[in-house]
């Protein structure tokens, strides 16, 4: 009898032992909250991510993406921030460009871009600005002398449809007009086809790999103005950079300095961040699964099927460029609330 009982309190012990040492994501479902519309290049990341990265968390937990479009992912950043669990089982994609709002003071804004929680980024994404090519502004020196500003279109404030064309009003003396209110970047898309608008900035990236600019660039719909990286982009040798443009123009310093804040988001290209008070245990299995998954073969082979580019951001660097872009002095946020219209 007394052996019996050993044996059943060993057992007992073994089976807890056992049960402790679980890993914390066996069993579980991770949440990717995806800020912006299905089939966009920010949309295929998360799922690509989705993919690949559960074979890195031990556990091998299920991944699920759940879009949560609206304002430019302002939406899904302030559910990241304010609503979901910190419990290390969601995270999400929002929009690099989304701490103007903190910046300039949105009421809407929920978040501090600063505290996010941060896993990483495929990629950097500088912008550019196409315009329709049956249009009279060929180049960015017919944009500065237009009597009919040209109309672009934006689905809100954070995205480059909308911040773009305000900077290179403010630092190039352009006379862009800004039409806001479109859901998403296809309806923005489609509104452009129709010739409801004229023009509209996108990632340098999107204009390579996805429908209708890939048909657009081939046919000669649209012709691309102006490229905000520091150097041109190989595929764009005949463009102009912001930076050229702006000495050329002999552009203020303090609206240099503005659009270097602004222009910071392409560093932090496609963003996926968490909530802050993650435990840091996991916070560290997040972060080395979201890098190791960005290095698989499989991911890597479909996203250059799918002409992606991969140029990983590592957290600790986007963590460091959130404090500096949040720590600006005065007159650049007073600056920058000009150029945003708040």
């Amino acid at each position: 009898m007394k052996r019996f009982v050993l044996r059943l309190a060993l057992s007992f012990l073994l089976s807890s032992n056992a049960y402790a040492q679980a890993p914390f994501y066996q069993g579980k479902t991770i949440k990717i909250v995806a800020g912006y519309g299905a089939g966009s290049v920010d949309d295929i990341w998360a799922r690509l991510i989705a993919q690949y990265m559960s074979k890195y968390i031990v556990g091998n937990p299920n991944i699920i993406v759940q879009n949560m479009s609206g304002a430019s992912s302002l939406v899904a950043a302030n559910y990241l921030y304010k609503i979901a669990k910190p419990d290390g089982l969601t995270f999400g994609g929002v929009r690099s460009s989304l701490y103007f709002d903190q910046l300039v003071g949105r009421k809407e804004v929920q978040f501090d871009w600063s505290k996010f929680t941060w896993l990483g980024s495929p990629t950097q994404s500088d912008q550019l600005l196409y315009m329709r090519a049956n249009t009279p502004y060929k180049t960015i020196y017919e944009v500065r002398k237009a009597t009919v500003a040209p109309k672009c279109g934006s689905n809100g404030t954070a995205a480059s449809g909308y911040y773009i064309p305000h900077l290179l009003n403010e630092t190039l003396g352009t006379k862009f007009n800004v039409i806001t209110g479109y859901k998403d970047g296809p309806e923005t898309d489609l509104a452009v086809e129709k010739e409801e608008i004229h023009c509209r900035a996108i990632s340098i990236e999107t204009l390579f790999v996805r429908e209708p600019f890939i048909t657009w660039r081939k046919n000669g719909f649209v012709r691309v103005l102006i490229q905000t990286g520091t150097k041109r982009d190989p595929r764009l040798p005949d463009v102009p950079t912001l930076y050229e443009l702006m000495n050329e123009f002999k552009t203020p310093e303090i609206s240099k300095r503005l659009a270097t804040v602004i222009v910071a988001s392409g560093v932090f290209g496609r963003p996926f961040l968490a909530m802050p008070g993650i435990p840091s245990d996991r916070v560290k299995i997040l972060q080395a699964a979201f890098t190791k998954a960005l290095t698989d073969s499989g991911l890597l082979a479909e996203a250059n099927d799918r002409k992606l580019e991969i140029a990983p951001v590592a957290a600790e660097e986007l963590e460091t460029l959130a404090r500096e872009v949040m720590t600006q002095p005065p007159e650049v946020i007073e600056k920058m609330k000009q150029v945003l219209g708040h």
